[in-house]
Order: C-alpha cells, then structure tokens, then sequence
C-alpha cells in the first residue's frame, strides 16, 4: 500500500485478508516492482482491481525475495467492492495466471495491517538430498549432493532459539537502521518426501526475519552439517555480529513463507 495513498484508502468501506500461496520462480519477489520487472504483488494488485471494481493496494506480510515461495502469504487491502468473501477465492482464480492462489478470503477491522499486524512469521527451507536431482522439486528446494549430518545442523540450530542479535545473518540492501534483534521460538529439522525426493525440512518460527536472515541461517548449518565447521564455529559466528563470516547465501527456491500469525 502506498504511503501517500493509505489515508484515502482507508476511507473505504472494507478491509479485506487474503492468503495467498505462489511459487515465486518466475517473479522478482513480492514487492511490486517497475516493469518490465514483474513481482506478485504487481500482479495481485492489477487482477484484484477487476474483480473489485476499484484500484487495489496490498499490504503483505513479507516481501519475499526473487524466486522465493509463500503458502500462507497474508495481504490487505481497502475497497469499495462488494463480492461476497466467499466468492472471493473463485473469482480470483478466473483472473490469477496459475502459480498465484488465494486460498482465504476474510474481513478485517479497518486497523489490521498484514505487515504491521503481524505477530510471527514460519518460514521453511527444503533441501533435496542424494546424487540425483528431481524434476519435481527442484523448484521448491535447493539440491545438495554431499551428505549432511542432520544431528549436528539440529544441534547448531539449537542454538538460535531465543531473543539475540542476528547481525551475522542480516544481508546488506535490507531497511536502513533495522533493529537485529529478533525472538527466534523454534528452529528444528524434519524429513520429508516430496515427489519421490528425500528432503531435509529446516523450520524456523520467529517474531520476525531481517533481510536474508533465514537463508542466511540455512547457509551456515548446511556448513556444520557438512562438517566444514563445528558447532563451536557456529557460536562464534553467531556472537561475532559479522555477515562476511557467513557462506554464501542459500539459493532463493528452498524457502517458503509457510504461515504467519496474528
């Protein structure tokens, strides 16, 4: 939603939540952008406006990088439309190319913000173990051929739960002057097959990620898990506050925003 605009937006009668779910492998992230740049949310807001009859601006919950997923992105939005909100995951999906769903449609009080309103956020990141890689998933997860000591990336994992300074893992080009201190409530490792392919699962619930953050996380303990470094060396990076002792940032498919909680 854009700043100028919110105080006329606002004046309208509804305020409507969308989750939405896409996979993010042929935009240029969430946040709208110029064209030729395409992002979701330029999409979103173009297809909406037909079905609601009135210019629509989002608010979202996160704005994903380039050729990152989200199943439970949440957006807003004010509008004079009057389509039933039943009949609003229908009626988009006759407009929506493929690869953007909405998936729940609900009214809000007039001072929900998708963004601001937002209490944590649930991001996974799927990494595709073995030899081979598979035409289903590499889409939806990063492909490491090298095994992984599942057991020590937990333990190094282990050791984000709660509130500290994730400076380490916050990549340049994010909000000037943002706070690095998050609560991180759970950080854990599942397997699970997806289309055949043996996946390892990291999940991440936070009150929120700065830039990066979460690939950045899964870049370090992909390192520990191929015992490059120790989980010692994971604590000392950590503490250090220094994004240049991190790997290189894990690649964009592997993540997804799953849920967020309000």
């Amino acid at each position: 939603m854009r700043h100028e605009h919110k105080a006329e937006m606002k004046l309208r009668r509804r305020n409507i939540a969308l989750t939405v779910a896409y996979d993010g492998t042929n935009y240029n992230g969430f946040q709208w952008q110029s064209p030729p740049r395409i992002a979701v949310q330029n999409v979103l807001e173009e297809r909406l406006s037909r079905i609601f009859g009135d210019k629509i601006e989002l608010a979202a919950a996160g704005r994903t990088d380039a050729g990152v997923h989200a199943f439970g992105q949440v957006v807003n939005f004010f509008t004079d439309g009057r389509i039933a909100l039943d009949k609003i995951p229908l009626a988009a999906s006759s407009v929506l190319p493929a690869d953007i769903v909405v998936r729940e449609a609900r009214e809000v009080d007039k001072y929900f913000s998708a963004l601001h309103s937002a209490k944590s956020k649930i991001y996974l990141y799927r990494i595709l173990r073995g030899a081979a890689s598979n035409p289903f998933v590499n889409r939806f997860a990063w492909h490491e051929f090298r095994p992984l000591d599942a057991d020590a990336m937990q333990e190094a994992l282990s050791l984000l739960v709660g509130t500290h300074d994730f400076s380490s893992f916050k990549a340049a080009g994010g909000a000037p002057n943002m706070n690095p201190v998050r609560t991180i409530y759970a950080a854990e490792l599942f397997n699970e097959q997806l289309f055949g392919g043996d996946c390892l699962t990291i999940k991440i619930h936070a009150s929120g990620f700065l830039y990066h953050m979460a690939r950045n996380i899964v870049a370090l303990t992909a390192a520990v898990g191929r015992h490059r470094i120790t989980r010692a060396d994971f604590q000392r990076i950590f503490d250090a506050r220094d994004r240049s002792l991190v790997p290189a940032t894990a690649p964009a498919q592997g993540l997804c925003l799953q849920q967020v909680f309000y």
